[in-house]
């Protein structure tokens, strides 16, 4: 079977824990894709960035402030391919080196990076932090991932037959192919058909001014026009420029990474014609990655046995890290989330008179992890309240620093409950659950992102606050809560403390429901039969 090759641009890869070109889901997402790909023996190139210094180490200061540090990183799982690449930026031609992966875990993926002698200090710098600025430095770093990208795929020779943005950050790999087409003589128009009949485009941010947008007279100063104009880009992107609008525009078909992240996507950019449409393609996740293989066939008893180690795996880790000991025959939750408002991380602490007693006599136990964007403060006070937090209870709520891959691997195995409680609906996927609960770790969650896809309640797990949607922030804050609450106290502690047999027969039916469903193996599968197969 003749399979059509993919080009998979991405700002991010999480491939290993120590190589840090990730910053988060959308990363992990990308890591998890390639592995994937390499597996069940799907033609993909990724096509990424090599960061100089990653994205951040953010620690916690004796204050419980959180701060970041950043290393020069030098790794041997790539190699140098000998090509090079330029891309004209603000005027100055930007040499780019591609290496390539060779640590195994993927294949044909390359790198591409600005640290050369031929190139100005600020030029080096362009691939430096992953999401370290924004404005002009932003345009700079998707220059290189898209434009250099094209260029790279043509100097090893490689012909793909669809392009995949996953987000907007390689549109201007777009703007890069339609170049290409006018130089041979197309006009725009022709030149816009032909592109967006082999793009293909994954949209991940539910909120629209997450979206990333420039004015387009910064992107003709930076050079992203690439010979195109003031009305052309407009056409593209709107004015400002929008590049989640122009992928939508650029791209033949367009996905969400959920179905109700699908209705929420379609209603968010119900303005914008001329856009692809928007399918449902729910994240999956790469489970030799994520999951400890001997779960996936224990019956309900041994899985029980199994799940102890993990849970004592996790109390070690804490212990090491922290210096908290926690009690493993006594419930732990789970909670690892990038530090923005919406997610909520203190929602369970906002009853006094509720939580307090649970966590004094150690009924529950509370794991947190996250990190904010280095340049957010409002993320960093939402991690130095849960560290204040963790301080007034220091046998019962633990804060680990630096949130990182290992962090999420070994929570989503050792946990026995996942705790997820954004805003509704701005959890786009939400691929740690699929993760927990495939280790047989019972999910509670709002029913937002992948949740309502897999969740019956009392059965695989537990959903609270039955998807209400209110007008008004402080009422939607007050239901969940509450419902959070009643849950917890009505079904979860007394299953956990009194059923063990119940509790054992959730986890098998928990890992039955989404070990296929949500497997890194089934999205690939959607890609190529919706997404890329479609041209």
């Amino acid at each position: 079977m003749n399979r059509p090759v993919a080009a998979y641009f991405s700002m991010e890869f999480g491939i290993r824990p120590d190589v840090k070109l990730y910053a988060g889901g959308l990363g992990i997402l990308a890591g998890d894709y390639l592995k994937g790909a390499k597996d069940n023996g799907y033609p993909v190139v990724g096509i990424g960035i090599k960061w100089k210094q990653g994205y951040t180490d953010q620690l916690v200061d004796d204050t419980g402030e959180a701060y970041d540090t950043y290393h020069n990183y030098r790794y041997d799982c790539m190699e140098d391919t000998g090509h090079r690449v330029h891309v004209d930026i603000r005027g100055v031609r930007v040499m780019c080196r591609i290496w390539k992966w060779t640590g195994g875990e993927v294949e044909s993926f390359y790198l591409l990076d600005t640290d050369l002698p031929e190139n100005g200090g600020p030029e080096r710098w362009i691939t430096g932090q992953l999401y370290g600025w924004f404005g002009e430095e932003r345009v700079a770093q998707e220059l290189v991932l898209g434009a250099a990208g094209v260029r790279a795929l043509e100097a090893l020779g490689i012909e793909p037959d669809v392009y995949h943005f996953n987000e907007g950050h390689a549109v201007f790999a777009g703007i890069e192919l339609i170049r290409r087409e006018m130089e041979r003589g197309a006009s725009f128009k022709r030149a816009l058909a032909v592109v967006r009949s082999k793009t293909v485009f994954t949209t991940h941010t539910p909120v629209i001014e997450g979206n990333e947008s420039h004015p387009i007279a910064r992107l003709l100063y930076m050079g992203a026009g690439m010979g195109l104009g003031e009305k052309e880009l407009e056409h593209i992107g709107g004015s400002p420029f929008n590049m989640t609008v122009a992928a939508l525009r650029l791209s033949r078909i367009s996905n969400a990474v959920a179905d109700l992240h699908r209705q929420t996507a379609n209603a968010m950019w119900a303005d914008v014609y001329r856009k692809s449409e928007i399918i449902g393609i729910t994240n999956g996740i790469h489970l030799p990655t994520w999951v400890d293989s001997r779960m996936l066939n224990a019956d309900s008893g041994n899985i029980r046995d199994i799940h102890a180690e993990n849970k004592r795996a996790l109390v070690d880790f804490v212990r090491e890290r922290t210096g908290t000991g926690l009690d493993p025959e006594r419930l732990i939750i789970g909670f690892s989330r990038r530090a923005v408002p919406y997610k909520r991380s203190d929602l369970i602490f906002r009853d006094p008179d509720f939580i307090e007693p649970l966590l004094r006599n150690r009924t529950i136990q509370l794991v947190f992890s996250g990190r904010a964007h280095p340049l957010d403060d409002n993320g960093k006070e939402i991690i130095a309240n849960l560290v204040r937090i963790a301080g007034r209870y220091p046998e019962a709520v633990v804060f680990l620093e630096n949130y990182d891959m290992t962090i999420g691997r070994i929570l989503t195995r050792g946990a026995d409950v996942w705790l997820n409680n954004p805003v509704r609906p701005k959890e786009a996927s939400g691929t740690s659950g699929m993760k927990a609960a495939m280790n047989g770790v019972l999910n509670l969650s709002v029913l937002d992102g992948w949740w309502p896809e897999a969740c019956r309640h009392g059965e695989n797990g537990w959903q609270f606050g039955d998807g209400f949607q209110g007008e008004d922030p402080e009422e939607q804050d007050r239901h969940d809560m509450k419902a959070l609450h009643r849950v917890l106290s009505e079904m979860v502690i007394p299953t956990f403390y009194d059923d063990p047999g119940r509790w054992g027969a959730m986890m098998r039916r928990s890992i039955e429901d989404t070990r296929e469903r949500f497997s890194i193996e089934r999205m690939l599968d959607e890609y190529y039969g919706l997404m890329y197969a479609a041209g």
